[in-house]
């Protein structure tokens, strides 16, 4: 299962949306905190999220830290970075470089991609792009 998971994270950040058929179930469900708005119901619809995604950051690469598999589950911890370039939500293009902490959950059935719990923190990465003044001051000041 941890293969699956490493395989996904190559094809996004190579761009190889052909290996998501292979990889991912056709009825794929991603649940995000960090973006609630965006709902995602199969694979097709994921495949549009990154392609939005890579159209705002096209230099954008995942590094998984670590993997963690148990049973039909992989955790998975890793940093995105990239370049914001063009529009990303709601969020006009900065032309900043940001880096991204990643934690997420996927559950794997027959082989492949079925479901993915995935967070991080949209503070972090819009002050990074200068949306989001950075705390004034000492802790506790």
């Amino acid at each position: 299962n941890k293969s699956i998971v490493q395989r996904f994270g190559e094809a996004q950040s190579n761009r190889r949306l052909d290996l998501l058929d292979e990889l991912v179930a056709p009825d794929f469900v991603r649940h995000c905190q960090a973006t609630p708005w965006v709902e995602i119901r199969s694979r097709e619809d994921f495949k549009r999220l990154l392609q939005e995604d890579w159209a705002a950051v096209p230099d954008g690469r995942t590094s998984p830290r670590f993997l963690i598999a148990e049973g039909d589950y992989v955790a998975m911890y890793l940093t995105y970075a990239g370049t914001h370039t063009g529009q990303w939500g709601p969020i006009p293009p900065t032309e900043k470089r940001f880096e991204l902490d990643i934690s997420g959950v996927v559950r794997i059935a027959d082989g492949k991609i079925a479901e993915l719990w995935i967070t991080w923190d949209n503070l972090a990465v819009l002050t990074q792009l200068g949306h989001w003044p950075p705390p004034q001051g000492k802790a506790g000041a």
